[in-house]
């Protein structure tokens, strides 16, 4: 039991540096993107690169690790982060826009691996303890709200060269992740063990009716949350607002995100997964309100709080259903497939993000995601009513009948 605690631990404090460096990047990658981008339109270009790095190892990471283990699959994402950090510092000395792209590839690599730090927690967790588990490495995320946006602000005038100084503390955060995954001791685990059900051909674990709806409710908040989060800075430069209260917004929505992570557990046990989910579509609504409503600091503040808060029960609650979905044999291709459509969402909407400002702005961009976050309620209400017809509880995994 101690062990267990200790493991969620390390895996929380990994996942704090981590997301830590992905605020700051959010924070900046975009600004700096503008600073070196031939054309506005492509602003949002090294971030979305970042998505693309991680679409294109996730499913590679997922396999290789349930062979070889976690610790050595985060060990090497740590790496590839502190080999992004150099890349992009030395981007910005010399002004090249293709350099912070590739960076902010490798930066993917380092995101498709620090993706699976939850699973990594469920699996080190017995059954009582596993969605507190997952919840409190979420968590770490708060860590994340004080500390990205404040080293992106103080990093971008450390050096005469804008951004440098926040590249530089990605590096260090990415050398203390690697120094703290050091000491993680999670076992490789076999397979399915002999006389249990055999593991499915993938195509049937993934065209699971609960699998399908915890993957697109769980990508579409994902990638409705990377859309909004990018357009953002770029949003609030425009409107006039410097960086130290763009920071400032950036650390409330990273708040929103994670500090309900202490009690989303909680609430998936007491209200079950499809409702916790669907309040989040209905924050998420409320944010698109909010959003069009004007562009005061305290409108873009409140706002994304609330796309935080609906992101946060979203992603947990579609972590939790997904892992009824699948058994020991099968999460190796069952968690690649999902968090690879995920940054798939991400990718698009992160590429997304720069032209549909620029074309429509900031309030008509988000009237355009009203009909997809309503297409969210739908196959969750469904799921809902073949769970209540069929018996099934939110705790199983539905396996085929003899």
């Amino acid at each position: 039991m101690l062990n267990m605690h200790r493991q969620v631990l390390i895996l929380a404090g990994s996942q704090a540096l981590f997301q830590s460096i992905s605020v700051l990047i959010m924070t900046i990658g975009g600004l700096a993107g503008a600073l070196l981008t031939p054309s506005l339109s492509l602003i949002t270009v090294p971030l979305s690169m970042a998505s693309l790095g991680t679409v294109l190892v996730m499913f590679p990471a997922s396999l290789w690790m349930s062979r070889a283990g976690r610790k050595i699959g985060f060990i090497t994402g740590a790496l590839c982060g502190i080999v992004a950090a150099v890349i992009s510092m030395i981007a910005m000395f010399h002004h090249s826009f293709i350099l912070l792209c590739l960076g902010m590839f490798f930066l993917g690599i380092f995101q498709a691996f620090a993706q699976f730090y939850r699973f990594a927690a469920g699996e080190v967790a017995l059954p009582a303890f596993r969605t507190k588990a997952i919840s409190l490495v979420l968590a770490g995320g708060v860590v994340a709200a004080l500390l990205g946006p404040f080293l992106a602000s103080r990093g971008s005038v450390l050096f005469s060269v804008p951004y440098v100084g926040s590249f530089l503390f990605m590096g260090i955060l990415a050398s203390l992740g690697l120094l703290l995954l050091s000491r993680l001791q999670i076992p490789v685990q076999p397979g399915e063990p002999s006389g249990q059900v055999p593991a499915r051909l993938w195509k049937k674990v993934v065209s699971q009716p609960a699998y399908l709806v915890a993957l697109f409710s769980g990508a579409s908040g994902f990638g409705i949350m990377v859309l909004g989060l990018t357009a953002t800075p770029i949003a609030m430069k425009h409107y006039g607002f410097d960086l130290s209260q763009i920071a400032v917004v950036i650390q409330l929505h990273i708040l929103g995100r994670f500090v309900p992570s202490f009690f989303t557990g909680k609430l998936i046990d007491r209200f079950g997964v499809i409702n916790i989910k669907l309040t989040g579509v209905l924050l998420m609504l409320a944010y698109i309100a909010l959003a069009v409503s004007g562009v005061t600091w305290g409108i873009f503040a409140i706002a994304l709080v609330l796309m935080g808060i609906g992101w946060n029960f979203l992603y947990i609650g579609g972590t939790s259903l997904l892992a009824t979905t699948y058994t020991t044999g099968e999460r190796g291709i069952a968690q690649a497939a999902n968090d690879m459509s995920v940054f798939i969402f991400s990718l698009l909407c992160s590429l997304g993000a720069g032209p549909l400002l620029n074309a429509y702005g900031w309030k008509t961009m988000h009237l355009l995601l009203v009909p997809w976050v309503l297409g969210l309620a739908v196959p969750l209400l469904w799921l809902a009513l073949c769970k209540k017809r069929h018996a099934i509880t939110e705790e199983e995994v539905t396996l085929p009948l003899p």
